[in-house]
């Protein structure tokens, strides 16, 4: 059997000022899932995603990336595996054009010439940004830069897609644009998000993060079908929002 795209076991953290934000989480994540991670504000969910990609290093437990531990020495490659899409997508477009900030990381790696512009041109297409490509990213508008902040991940042909609040500060539109590239992608998602519509949309499988430990993880459907589990981690859906009949509509 192949090892989980992602597998924490045990995870501690603290903060330097001594805060302690995990307190032993266990999480694993087979190929092909999507997972939601959801909690409240200070469960601990960009902590937990900051030590994915080895932005933070585990005082106690062990993170592994397809097989790969973090550890210092493995950090480049383990970002290479892990694509985390943070929930600014100025953090991560700083080049004169699309196409420059989608061909900044695999230009990185070496590639160079048509095995270059090929990869550019696939991430683009994944997220149907092909016709802004020549484009300045400040130019677009929110939800466009969005969408070019998930092909410059894409380039990278990371084992595992993390998205950091996908849908926030988006109207209506451009967070229906953004459920259909998601939607489309064939590749493993852990999605860190309050938007419980939107988990429960795109993400078969919902785990809750609270108070730095995991407190549930089950099938979204069970898991946003309890309501006394939502209430008692200051989780809730939208008034009138009817969970049975969106699944009707598009399938958990």
């Amino acid at each position: 059997m192949s090892a989980p795209v992602l597998d924490v076991r045990g995870l501690a953290y603290a903060y330097p000022d001594g805060r302690q934000a995990l307190y032993g989480v266990d999480l694993r994540v087979e190929r092909g899932e999507r997972v939601a991670l959801l909690g409240p504000n200070g469960a601990g969910k960009t902590t937990l995603v900051l030590h994915l990609n080895g932005i933070h290093l585990p005082g106690r437990g062990s993170v592994t990336v397809a097989g790969l531990p973090v550890a210092p020495d493995t950090v480049p490659e383990v970002r290479r595996r892990v694509g985390v899409v943070f929930q600014d997508p100025d953090d991560q477009l700083f080049m004169p054009t699309v196409r420059d900030d989608v061909a900044f990381g695999p230009a990185n790696l070496g590639l160079r010439g048509p095995e270059l512009d090929a990869r550019v041109a696939e991430a683009l297409a994944a997220v149907g940004m092909t016709e802004v490509a020549d484009r300045p990213p400040h130019h677009l508008s929110y939800g466009q830069r969005r969408r070019v902040a998930v092909a410059t991940v894409l380039a990278m042909r990371p084992d595992v897609l993390v998205l950091d609040e996908p849908s926030s500060n988006l109207d209506p539109a451009s967070r229906r644009e953004l459920a259909v590239v998601l939607g489309s992608l064939d590749i493993t998602v852990l999605m860190v998000t309050h938007d419980l519509p939107y988990a429960a949309e795109l993400c078969e499988r919902a785990v809750i993060l609270s108070g730095g430990v995991v407190v549930a993880d089950g099938p979204t459907a069970a898991v946003l079908g309890d309501s006394d589990l939502l209430a008692a981690h200051r989780l809730e859906l939208p008034v009138g929002f009817d969970l049975a009949r969106m699944w009707k509509h598009h399938g958990p």
